[in-house]
């Protein structure tokens, strides 16, 4: 029994990393948790075979890397609105959309990577994810884990069914398509690792009194902003202004949750009106990018499931005091914790 205990702590132990890994590939976190449920069902099935071999977790990487290009075989490339077009040049609401499929999704701060090895947040932050998608399916597979788990290229090629040989090959190939890339949200790697939690109460204060003066000052005279599943973004100051005085209705009145998101990205999630007594739902992760202090763009993920993958309340009540304001918030998974009257979330639950 202990023997059985032991095998199942070692397959669990890995799934976080293995969804960390699995984001990596896909761009989606609702990919990259049913690729790792699918991988963990394939591990049980075949762990007789697996528990002979040297290196299990090798085995296990190898399965999730073939779910993954299972499912990536026909899939197109996900990508954010800002590398599929220029910025609007007339500023209206946002109507045409691409599906689901089409856009890279953020991912909560719990994502894992391994235990071990101290990776940089930035091959988790979004402009990370949306360059990965432009490799070929393997290429991306063997960049991810020779240039950001660390691994040989020998344990690579256990891990892919390739020699070290080709797994170096394709490393090159890889590097150099995307030295040549030329993704507009390049522009966002390199922000400030440490958010001014100033700016983010000032941030959150000013959206939920809807401030358009002072949200904009928060913005870098050419900040952006884009909203999937829309395709539509917009850049500049006169444009953000317009854009944020067109859709006043539809964020009059909403609260913001302060979450963390891709490598402690400052982020909130975003509850808007029902019209019925008082109720809020789920609308929008926004995703801060900041840079030297000030807002160079944000990502409004608009999709409600996205708070089922976080753990966040699938409601809220508008006349509860739980977002008082405070410059002095803090942010642990999907734990919230304030200052006044403070409030604490976990798995979904206001207590």
């Amino acid at each position: 029994m202990s023997q059985k205990h032991g095998e199942i702590d070692l397959i669990e132990e890995l799934r976080s990393e293995l969804i960390g890994y699995c984001y990596r590939m896909m761009g989606s976190i609702f990919e990259a948790e049913d690729a790792v449920q699918d991988t963990m069902l394939r591990v049980w099935q075949n762990w007789d075979q697996i528990r002979q071999h040297s290196s299990r977790k090798a085995w296990m990487y190898r399965i999730a890397t073939n779910v993954c290009l299972d499912r990536l075989r026909n899939a197109k490339r996900r990508a954010l609105p800002m590398d599929l077009s220029e910025p609007a040049a007339i500023i209206m609401e946002p109507r045409d959309s691409m599906p689901r499929s089409s856009w890279v999704w953020p991912a909560p701060d719990t994502v894992g990577d391994p235990v071990n090895i101290v990776i940089s947040r930035e091959t988790i932050r979004l402009s990370f994810i949306a360059i990965m998608q432009i490799l070929p399916p393997r290429q991306r597979a063997v960049l991810i884990l020779l240039d950001v788990f660390r691994w040989s290229a020998n344990e690579v090629a256990d891990a892919m069914g390739m020699t070290a040989a080709a797994v170096n090959s394709a490393l090159q190939r890889a590097r150099a398509t995307i030295a040549q890339s030329n993704l507009q949200s390049d522009v966002l790697q390199g922000g400030d690792v440490q958010a001014d939690q100033q700016l983010l109460a000032r941030y959150m204060e000013a959206f939920e009194q809807y401030d358009i003066d002072a949200l904009i000052a928060l913005f870098h005279e050419n900040g952006s902003l884009s909203m999937p599943p829309f395709t539509m973004w917009v850049r500049g100051s006169s444009n953000l202004s317009s854009f944020y005085n067109t859709t006043r209705s539809h964020c009059l009145g909403s609260r913001l949750l302060p979450i963390r998101a891709n490598g402690n990205s400052p982020a909130f999630a975003q509850y808007v009106p029902t019209g019925r007594d008082g109720l809020l739902t789920p609308w929008s992760i926004h995703i801060l990018e900041i840079k030297q202090g000030k807002i160079a763009h944000i990502h409004y993920f608009i999709d409600s499931d996205l708070f089922v993958r976080f753990g966040l309340p699938t409601s809220l009540d508008a006349n509860q005091d739980f977002f008082p304001y405070t410059d002095d918030f803090t942010v642990a998974g999907s734990s919230i914790l304030m200052n006044h009257n403070r409030i604490k979330t976990r798995g979904g639950t206001i207590l």
